[in-house]
């Protein structure tokens, strides 16, 4: 029991599953282990009785113990490599931070939330070890839970603030391939699906007007398509995301992510592709993964593969994301330098 015990821990940890979930499991093992011998405990006497339950208890608690040492175990090399990553970027971060000074303001004030979380978070959880106590309970997984919560909200938005500094830069070399529109959008969907069953939304997918075979880099379609999904499924509370491809003439077809949510407002339209602009949405809404940064990305994305985006949106009715594209885009060829 103590090897399937580690691996339970192991295996919940990799699934993402909160601490309080793992007690809940072990909770109902407890239970479900004295009904079902309820009735031969019962014919016992007392003393029998008691020293059943002592032994049952004394096993799930074994159990829960070598459980929670190969979750956290998981937890913490989760941590370190989170740590290693956020040490990797720091240096590409300052260079950002330099060469684009409009928005190092905002972004100081973004990234200083999660930072001061994680702090405040570690330094707890390290004053909590240097006084020895037990690393295995519950609270104590939780402080683990919000410093990688917000260890990895803080990578996300240092990744897409270099992401969109590589865009702007022009240095996001295009990898231009024969592409089935088909499968990049079974891709897509591959990712979307789980976003939109968690919130109870209906994804719909029409593709049998596109062009069967376009020629794109596949990755920057694919996370074009991803975060403009992503966001559908982010601003809308009930109804249908809708992912439609068609091909509108020998040089161009379209893709157009549609969303039943809360729509856009007209004067919040014109800045929806700048970096750092978030829409406020209602208190049923849930947005703090959100860096800000997706759809400024996405307008670049399109642009760097000679393409536009359109907007279509109402208040209180939904949204329409349109990227058009040409159905074979171009390498492109820097003009020669004079010498």
């Amino acid at each position: 029991m103590a090897v399937a015990s580690l691996q339970h821990g192991a295996l919940r940890a990799e699934q993402g599953f909160d601490p309080t979930e793992i007690a809940r499991e072990y909770h109902l093992l407890r239970s479900t282990i004295s009904a079902n011998l309820r009735q031969d405990l019962l014919q016992g006497s007392p003393e029998e009785l008691f020293r059943a339950m002592t032994l049952i208890n004394a096993v799930v608690d074994a159990a829960i113990a070598q459980c929670f040492k190969s979750y956290v175990q998981e937890r913490l090399q989760e941590l370190e490599q989170l740590q290693s990553q956020l040490a990797l970027t720091n240096q590409e971060l300052t260079r950002l931070a330099r060469a684009n000074q409009d928005n190092l303001s905002i972004l100081t004030h973004e990234l200083k939330t999660p930072l001061n979380s994680i702090i405040g978070y570690s330094e707890l959880f390290l004053r909590q070890q240097r006084q020895a106590q037990t690393r295995d309970t519950v609270p104590s997984l939780e402080h683990i839970e919000r410093v990688l919560r917000n260890g990895r909200q803080l990578l996300r938005l240092i990744n897409d603030a270099l992401e969109l500094s590589r865009c702007e830069a022009g240095r996001m070399p295009l990898q231009l391939v024969s592409t089935e529109v088909g499968s990049v959008i079974r891709s897509v969907v591959e990712v979307i699906q789980p976003l939109a069953d968690a919130r109870g939304l209906t994804l719909v997918v029409d593709y049998n007007l596109a062009p069967s075979q376009v020629v794109v880099d596949p990755l920057r379609l694919q996370q074009i398509l991803i975060n403009l999904a992503s966001n559908a499924v982010r601003y809308t509370l009930t109804g249908n995301i809708t992912i439609q491809a068609r091909t509108l003439d020998q040089e161009k077809w379209e893709v157009a992510v549609i969303d039943t949510g809360i729509g856009i407002a007209p004067e919040e339209q014109t800045h929806i592709f700048d970096p750092f602009v978030q829409l406020r949405p209602p208190d049923s809404f849930s947005n703090s993964d959100s860096t800000g940064l997706g759809l400024a990305i996405v307008a670049r994305l399109v642009k760097l593969m000679q393409g536009e985006i359109q907007l279509a949106s109402q208040v209180g009715t939904g949204s329409t994301f349109t990227v058009i594209l040409p159905i074979e885009v171009k390498e492109y060829q820097p003009s020669a330098s004079v010498k």
